[in-house]
């Protein structure tokens, strides 16, 4: 308000006595006092006007709303409380009479000469002049919005605490995106690099190289049968010579390779190739110019077919490997944990990266490097025995027995060294391996990760990799004695999550369908033969099987056959019993006998659940419950929080799900390690008895039995060995 001024309550008497002398003339009913107009108008009584001490008159107040809607008082500043009303309504009840209220307008008009009344004496004014004026709620004004995060809602009885179940782990977009960025610019580069290759060129150049095998083993044996007339000797030497050049032809990336690996300053067994080629070439025109004898050109067509399906299995593998790898949306890696139980190194899982692959992808592996050493002693020593044999032949023949022998030594030796089937020793073990990986999603990162995992170790086992989400099944509920359902389920409920039992999931969801309570078990227990207790609410509550019921003295109505249940007994009376369904999974099942299939690798067991006896584990997935390492609970405990260090390196990469993936990555990386370590003896075996067989026959001088026939023969006898190593991977 801009001004107020005071005044005396008997100005304001006169000024309203003025005021009714000039309104026309009411017939007066009855007289009223300032407390019956103020009933009258729905107000409490007013305050006497003696006890007031002053009137504000308001100016320039605005015309007032409907009386019901008019504040009742409005707060000014140095005043408590204050109610308005016009000076027509104050008027002495004890010298003027009012007129009749049914006459008047129930809205008058609020004038310029309203006045405000200030409230002293009373401590708290309630009094309006207007209707719908309520006092104020002090508690109802505090309590909070029912829809705010600080209301919380009234429970007739209070709830235990509530344990949720696991979160769902999910891989954020962004990593995703990291993920693919890397995919592409490794693994799918390098995969539309090998498929522009592709190994259609290859097959047709395998093909066609078998068939000139076929062709000349054929007048090998024809002419070792002595079929063919002295006069198509020539002829026969000839088709020899073209039959070696259309093979050297199929397979000149097989040469140009192992021409390319001299400059880069090493050897390989396509070098020796390259060798062997020349000495042949050159051996077959001594027999076509001074002899008449068939050179061994069969052999080395056959090694040549051998060398073109090594390279047709090394693409297959890195095709196959890399699709897997490009598709992936996630990456699970499998690395070794040193002393992770009883000594042994423990195979744990955990976030693989694409650079584990990518390093080892190009690196050469230890098999091979083995094969290729032993390529460079062949040749050395096949070079000296050849110039071996030309002394001795020089020696008893002159300068032109000299250099035939000497030739057809050195051509032989080098044939005999290195056993056709040695090509494929190594690669033809990781190709069939890696057809059973790629339905998996797995990838062996290289000879590196084929190491680390080999070796004696154990593959821990959670009750998720036995048996994966939807695969365990409430299949029905039974009920006994007097006690409500819905406690027992809670009860169970309870006793199952304070466990973190894996089949906890299936009672909490239960007991949310039922709109259960959510208890907390103390003094939790574990039981040896199969079971575990606690309290709840301070009764004891035993959960297990029925065998457990029994033996904790709780007694077992007649009649009940399931085989595969969870009974739940409160205060030694059995309440509840709950038939689990626990289905075995292709996954699960083929891992879990992979795993115990293999001597130095045990799998084993994290999960503590009481369910998981041998008698289960061995009639669920039909496998010697010996061959799985069962701790005792507190270990069980212990080894399911061990954790892979950051940054470890993964051995094998899965992009698929389930157990299988990490079990055929692991048994396979042993098996291939075995195949190839094998297939590598055996035809080291094989060359250095070839190479023994032609120092022998030189130093006897019995060159008449290095024929073709025998040669391929030689080569023959040892491709049996050979395939027989190389698939001991398609049985993992």
């Amino acid at each position: 308000m801009d001004e107020t001024r005071k005044f005396d309550p008997e100005e304001v008497q006169e000024q309203a006595k003025a005021e009714l002398e000039q309104t026309q003339a009411f017939e007066p009913v009855e007289e009223f006092s300032l407390e019956d107009i103020i009933k009258e108008f729905g107000g409490e009584p007013a305050v006497d006007l003696e006890q007031t001490q002053a009137f504000e008159p308001v100016e320039d107040a605005q015309p007032a709303p409907d009386l019901e809607q008019t504040q009742a008082f409005q707060p000014v500043e140095e005043l408590t409380e204050t109610r308005e009303f016009t000076p027509a309504e104050q008027v002495d009840d004890s010298t003027k009479a009012l007129p009749d209220l049914s006459q008047v307008e129930e809205k008058p008009q609020v004038t310029s000469d309203t006045i405000r009344l200030d409230a002293i004496d009373q401590a708290e004014l309630q009094v309006s002049m207007v209707s719908g004026a309520q006092p104020i709620d002090d508690e109802a004004e505090q309590k909070a919005d029912p829809f705010t995060a600080s209301w919380e809602p009234e429970y007739d009885q209070p709830m235990g605490e509530y344990v949720p179940p696991q979160p769902i782990i999910f891989r954020p977009k962004s990593r995703i995106r990291e993920l693919k960025k890397k995919l592409v610019e490794g693994p799918e580069k390098q995969y539309y690099k090998l498929a522009e290759k592709g190994v259609g060129k290859l097959q047709a150049a395998i093909f066609l190289s078998l068939l000139v095998v076929l062709a000349s083993a054929a007048t090998t044996v024809v002419h070792a049968l002595g079929l063919v007339q002295p006069d198509r000797v020539k002829a026969m030497i000839f088709g020899q010579l073209l039959a070696m050049a259309l093979a050297a032809l199929f397979g000149s990336n097989q040469l140009v390779e192992g021409i390319a690996d001299l400059f880069k300053k090493r050897f390989s067994m396509n070098s020796l190739l390259v060798f062997t080629f020349l000495a042949c070439l050159a051996d077959g025109v001594l027999c076509l110019i001074s002899t008449q004898r068939i050179p061994c050109c069969a052999a080395f067509s056959l090694s040549m077919t051998m060398s073109l399906w090594h390279t047709y299995h090394k693409r297959y593998t890195e095709m196959g490997q890399l699709d897997t790898l490009r598709k992936a949306t996630h990456l699970d890696g499998v690395g070794v944990t040193e002393e992770f139980y009883e000594g042994d190194r423990g195979l744990m899982r955990f976030e693989g990266q694409v650079e584990d692959f990518m390093e080892e992808y190009y690196k050469v592996g230890a098999p091979e490097k083995r094969m290729n050493l032993y390529s460079l002693v062949a040749l050395l020593v096949s070079v000296a025995v050849g110039i071996g044999a030309a002394v001795l032949q020089f020696l008893s023949g002159g300068l032109m027995a000299a250099v035939d022998g000497g030739v057809q030594v050195l051509a032989v030796t080098m044939l005999a060294a290195l056993p056709a089937s040695s090509f494929i020793a190594v690669s033809r073990p990781f190709a069939l391996l890696e057809k059973k990986l790629h339905q998996f999603g797995t990838v062996i990162c290289g000879w590196k990760g084929v190491n680390t995992l080999c070796g004696k170790a154990v593959f821990p086992l959670s009750f998720g990799d036995l048996f994966p989400a939807g695969t365990v099944k409430l299949n029905g509920v039974k009920f006994y004695g007097n006690r409500q359902p819905d406690e027992i389920v809670a009860y169970g409920t309870a006793i199952m999550e304070a466990d973190g039992n894996g089949v906890a999931p299936l009672f909490t969801q239960l007991l949310a369908s039922r709109n259960g309570r959510h208890y907390e078990a103390t003094q939790l227990r574990a039981y040896d033969n199969g079971g575990i207790g606690g309290e709840v609410e301070g009764e004891a509550v035993l959960v297990g099987s029925v065998s457990f019921l029994k033996e904790m003295g709780v007694e077992i109505p007649e009649g009940i056959h399931v085989n595969q249940a969870i009974c739940v007994a409160v205060d030694g009376e059995l309440c509840g019993l709950f038939a689990i369904t626990y289905e075995r999974s292709r996954s699960s099942g083929a891992g879990v006998v992979t795993l115990c299939s293999y001597r130095g690798l045990k799998p084993v067991l994290t999960a503590h659940d009481f369910v998981l006896t041998p008698e289960f584990l061995k009639n669920k997935f039909g496998v010697n419950p010996k061959r799985i390492v069962m701790p005792e609970r507190q270990v069980r405990e212990t080894l399911a929080e061990v954790r892979q260090q950051e940054g470890s390196e993964a051995a094998v990469l899965v992009t698929g799900e389930g157990l299988a993936p990490f079990a055929y990555g692991v048994t396979g990386a042993r098996a291939l390690r075995s195949a190839s370590n094998l297939g590598v003896v055996i035809h080291l075996i094989g060359g250095i008895l070839g190479i023994a067989i032609m120092v022998t026959l030189t130093v006897l001088g019995q060159l008449q039995l290095l024929t073709p026939a025998n040669m391929f023969l030689y080569h023959l006898v040892w491709l049996i060995p050979g395939f027989l190593t190389t698939e001991w991977t398609r049985s993992i």
